[in-house]
């Protein structure tokens, strides 16, 4: 990968904005591979796959059935479908695919962002990109040490509203902050009550049981 295919992404939309002018720059198509598959993975994937010169080349999530659906998403932009795994270091592994998206649950933003800097990938990770300051601190050392770029979506800190409302906290407006809270509403259905079941038999949970063979799915 040369140094020119080394510049990323800028913010979530700005990645979107970017990635032509870096197939431009490069004079090559982009590739990447997406992990996790749910509604933002999807979206990302579908907003990659219009882009010119870029190729989602692979999608990867353990749920058999989100990963096919988010493949078909993408296909119906791209007219090409992605490969479908269940094991995101099939993409780290995949010497044509120049960036890595992980839009996968929380708990992995850091460890797969990480592995995706060592195998030589640049990174869009989403939000937040790690579970505590110590994994951000090693995501963070490991893009250094492998001289690639990494993304964290995090779109609101952009906002003027945003930065205003910033500086003038700075500022003292209110005077000296000890304390802060906030609140995410959203109108979603019940989950229902909890109960314990037996693991999705669209899941490849022997994925994660090692050392169990990466395989795509059939």
């Amino acid at each position: 990968m040369d140094s020119t295919r080394r510049t990323f992404l800028a913010s979530s939309t700005a990645a979107v904005a970017a990635l032509p002018a870096l197939a431009r720059s490069a004079a090559k198509t982009v590739t990447i591979g997406v992990m996790g598959t749910g509604g933002r993975g999807t979206s990302l994937a579908k907003s990659f796959a219009g882009l010119t010169n870029v190729v989602v080349k692979t999608v990867c999530d353990v749920d058999e059935a989100r990963a096919r659906k988010a493949a078909e998403t993408v296909e119906k932009v791209a007219k090409t479908a992605p490969a479908v795994v269940g094991d995101f270091r099939r993409i780290l592994d995949d010497k044509a695919i120049d960036a890595f998206v992980c839009a996968a649950p929380n708990h992995w933003h850091a460890p797969a962002s990480i592995l995706a800097c060592q195998a030589g990938k640049h990174v869009y990770v989403e939000k937040p990109c790690s579970h505590n300051p110590l994994e951000g601190e090693r995501l963070v050392a490991a893009a250094r040490m492998a001289n690639v770029v990494v993304q964290m979506g995090n779109q609101r800190r952009s906002w003027p509203g945003i930065i205003e409302a910033i500086q003038k906290l700075h500022e003292g407006v209110i005077g000296r902050v000890y304390f802060a809270q906030s609140r995410y509403t959203n109108e979603r259905p019940s989950l229902g009550t909890g109960k314990l079941t037996d693991p999705p038999k669209s899941l490849d949970y022997d994925l994660w049981q090692g050392p169990a063979p990466r395989k795509e799915f059939k």
